[in-house]
């Protein structure tokens, strides 16, 4: 779609979930990245920037990512046992979010993956659409040096990341709070939770960007933490490269 038209409402409040399992390797990169996105906000929006509050989830973690993330202590972080990504991204939202009064149109979601590194612009571009009556933002996203270059040229040939771009990332997605809420939340899923939370925006007609201006760095690794997360894409992807079927690409669920 193209941004334009009548003016959104003002967003106050933006909360960012980020849901980790075993990611002390990883996560300093997406905490990093992070702080640079807030300062960002901070230093556009001038005297008056919305109230910005990062929450990482960590999900089942047994090695030391829970250490990791108390090194930052600018960021919130809570613990859940539920062992798959759609409780995680839910229960951040609603630890940040805790009852239905603060779901309104001037509060924002966004979230990632702790095994990603967001850009500078990733929140002030968001902003900047939900000020333009956009009520969901979907980014694209980008495998590091961790897939071989052999995987990268399957990855290239398989994905437009342009504007209007098919594809649906948790790991780059924002959308308004009361739509959110109106939508079902994130699904109690280990994998498609992402897809199935915009399936069911789409359902209730909400104004939808798919852009390319923000594209967050993840691992390309291909052993990852969620059955159906992107690692599991990536090794479907060389293997339908064997035999000459590649998974479609418009579904990858991060």
């Amino acid at each position: 779609m193209t941004v334009g038209g009548a003016v959104g409402e003002a967003i106050d409040r933006v909360i960012v979930v980020v849901p980790a399992r075993d990611e002390e390797e990883l996560l300093p990169r997406c905490l990093a990245a992070l702080t640079v996105a807030v300062g960002e906000v901070a230093r556009v929006a001038g005297e008056a920037p919305p109230v910005i509050e990062v929450v990482v989830v960590l999900d089942r973690c047994s090695d030391g990512t829970a250490e990791v993330a108390a090194d930052w202590p600018a960021f919130a972080s809570i613990s859940t046992d539920g062992g798959g990504v759609g409780l995680a991204r839910r229960a951040g939202a609603r630890h940040l979010l805790p009852t239905l009064t603060h779901f309104s149109t001037a509060t924002w979601i966004a979230t990632t993956d702790a095994d990603s590194a967001v850009p500078p612009n990733w929140l002030t571009a968001q902003l900047a659409f939900a000020r333009n009556s956009v009520d969901l933002v979907l980014g694209t996203v980008v495998p590091d040096d961790r897939l071989s270059d052999g995987g990268r040229e399957l990855w290239d040939a398989a994905h437009r990341l342009v504007e209007g771009h098919p594809h649906v990332h948790g790991a780059n997605l924002g959308v308004r709070a009361d739509r959110y809420l109106q939508a079902g939340e994130f699904a109690l899923v280990d994998g498609n939770e992402d897809v199935r939370l915009v399936s069911a925006l789409r359902r209730l007609g909400v104004s939808e960007i798919r852009t390319e201006l923000i594209p967050v760095l993840t691992s390309g690794r291909l052993a990852g933490r969620a059955p159906a997360g992107f690692a599991g894409y990536l090794r479907d992807q060389a293997a339908g490269a064997r035999v000459g079927v590649l998974p479609d690409a418009a579904d990858v669920s991060l």
